[in-house]
């Protein structure tokens, strides 16, 4: 199975080495020395991972064949993609891979059907699940313990425990400020 795992940015310096934004948890294993990745578009690739480092929070890594900044800035905005075992799993029993998420049956904690888990967005500060539920429509999930409890691969199915108005807005509860209460009454 390939999975997306970083996106080439701009180049740095003068000897090949380009920014990475990494997509995966595992960047030291999937981006590290002699990791060979495919690319899209296919016809940069494969590139071969000579060396990496971090310099300023940011992941530099630099590609067998590439050796100056013309060579790294024709790479940019390539997408790097790694070839991973289907039944691999994470380390960590909290964490699962973006294709272990994608299509399972969302259900509310009662059991009532909710939807399919239909895409994973990967925010800076957290993720969010893309439900569809059966009449078409989107609802975008935060994925965080208080707000999905359950993620049973085995079962197949998310379990969530939604606040109100989450998956249906007209049940959302408007809460007034004393602020509002004033601006209302002048």
């Amino acid at each position: 199975m390939q999975l997306v795992v970083g996106k080439i940015g701009r180049a740095h310096g003068i000897r090949g080495d380009v920014s990475v934004e990494v997509r995966t948890d595992e960047p030291e294993l999937r981006l590290g020395p002699g990791a060979v990745l495919m690319t899209d578009p296919a016809s940069a690739g494969p590139l071969t991972v000579e060396s990496g480092k971090v310099h300023s929070g940011r992941l530099l890594l630099r590609f067998a064949g590439v050796k100056d900044r013309n060579g790294a800035e024709a790479l940019r905005g390539t997408l790097l993609i790694a070839e991973v075992d289907p039944e691999e799993r994470p380390d960590d029993p909290e964490e699962y891979y973006d294709h272990q998420l994608i299509g399972l049956d969302v259900v509310l904690l009662d059991g009532t059907p909710v939807g399919e888990l239909t895409e994973v967005i990967h925010l800076p500060y957290q993720d969010l699940l893309t439900v569809t539920k059966p009449d078409g429509t989107e609802v975008l999930v935060p994925f965080v313990t208080r707000i999905v409890p359950t993620v049973d691969l085995e079962n197949q199915r998310a379990v969530i425990d939604p606040p109100a108005g989450l998956i249906d807005p007209e049940h959302a509860e408007v809460v007034r400020s004393e602020a509002d209460d004033a601006e209302d009454s002048q």
